[in-house]
């Protein structure tokens, strides 16, 4: 696996969210992914697309930064800084979270497996 690969990899999927394109969403994301919330909550992939589904959860900023990947083998650990507006559930959201992501190779394509995000302010 090569870092550009990665790279577009993650490009994809922030773009996917800032628009809510729930087709890409469903292809990056894996069936059986876990992502821990700022809050402690564990979601899973259906729970983030009915969110986008639902139009819950919208987002008006989206801008990542300081990203470090670590390829190991067919899975890539990434690491990313993101600043974040828009509203869950009208609630709204506004900050700067560090996020780590779990890509893994099958077959053809890159999927998220895991990840986790916590609050940096």
């Amino acid at each position: 696996m090569k870092t550009e690969i990665v790279v577009n990899a993650e490009i994809e999927l922030l773009t996917a969210i800032k628009k809510a394109d729930v087709s890409v969403l469903e292809k990056v994301l894996h069936d059986d992914l876990l992502f821990n919330l700022p809050n402690g909550n564990t979601i899973t992939k259906e729970f983030d697309l009915n969110s986008y589904r639902s139009g819950k959860m919208k987002i008006d900023l989206l801008e990542a930064s300081d990203q470090i990947i670590n390829i190991i083998d067919d899975t890539a650990v990434v690491a990313v800084t993101v600043s974040l507006k828009g509203a869950f559930d009208n609630n709204p959201i506004s900050g700067t979270f560090r996020y780590i992501r779990v890509w893994k190779q099958f077959d053809e394509s890159l999927k998220v497996i895991a990840g986790s995000c916590i609050a940096l302010q």
